[in-house]
């Protein structure tokens, strides 16, 4: 069965950095567009970062310059640099992916039980 965890949340002054992670497990065909999302107390989940299987990145526009995406597919793993961190980046962050679990199958959405970062003035 296919699985996605998180790791690296945690709490954080402003102006600092925490480095999330998420791996996938169990099998899998094929890996495409890994993402990052976030939902704060009260608010919808919102995008936040992707990345594509040829590396190519998107951002939404209030992390652009401070965070960064990055994978590395052979340990189907992908990672969200988080610098310069402010109070409004306080949310729980989830990964997700379309994940194809074999060759005859679709690709799926899945996604992780999140992690918590806190940012703090």
């Amino acid at each position: 069965q296919v699985q996605l965890v998180e790791s690296g949340g945690g709490s954080m002054h402003t102006g600092g950095s925490l480095r999330l992670s998420c791996v996938v497990s169990g099998s899998i065909f094929s890996l495409n567009a890994m993402g990052w999302y976030r939902q704060a107390p009260g608010k919808e989940r919102e995008f936040v970062a992707r990345i594509n299987s040829g590396d190519v990145a998107w951002y939404e526009d209030s992390v652009k310059g401070r965070f960064t995406v990055s994978k590395d597919s052979a340990k189907n793993t992908w990672y969200l640099q988080m610098n310069n961190l402010k109070p409004e980046d306080t949310a729980a962050y989830f990964c997700n992916a379309q994940i194809q679990p074999a060759w005859d199958q679709p690709f799926i959405d899945y996604w992780g039980p999140g992690t918590q970062v806190d940012v703090s003035s």
